[in-house]
């Protein structure tokens, strides 16, 4: 009966957590990127620095924003910068895509992280 017990508690726990919101927060991901990411990144449509403009990324293809040379490492690396996809790669490029141009060692904080990939999911 206890294992009954503790089994349906669990499984309520599970469930609130799927549904609770993100704690992460975008305008804080503002911040970090703007300390971490402007000086290679734009979040306008069509500017590019060192690195490709980062506006409307979530959903796009990697490695396809127009005016931008990239590697063909990310040309051929097939990802969709999803939320996932940007936890991956921002975490550790080098290792989420070998032969990337992107040299920046990536975002080691997992709260800076969920606000910057937050902040990103805004630029559109």
């Amino acid at each position: 009966m206890a294992g009954l017990v503790i089994a349906r508690v669990v499984i309520l726990l599970v469930g609130l957590a799927a549904a609770s919101p993100s704690l992460a927060d975008a305008a804080a991901g503002q911040k970090v990127f703007q300390s971490q990411c402007s000086t290679c990144h734009a979040v306008t449509s069509g500017t590019m620095k060192i690195g490709p403009s980062l506006y409307a990324i979530v959903g796009r293809a990697a490695g396809t924003e127009t005016g931008y040379r990239y590697s063909p490492a990310m040309t051929k690396s097939g990802l969709t910068w999803t939320s996932a996809e940007l936890h991956t790669y921002l975490a550790a490029p080098r290792k989420a895509v070998p032969g990337t141009k992107m040299t920046y060692a990536g975002v080691k904080d997992p709260a800076k992280l969920d606000d910057v990939v937050a902040y990103l999911e805004t630029v559109k």
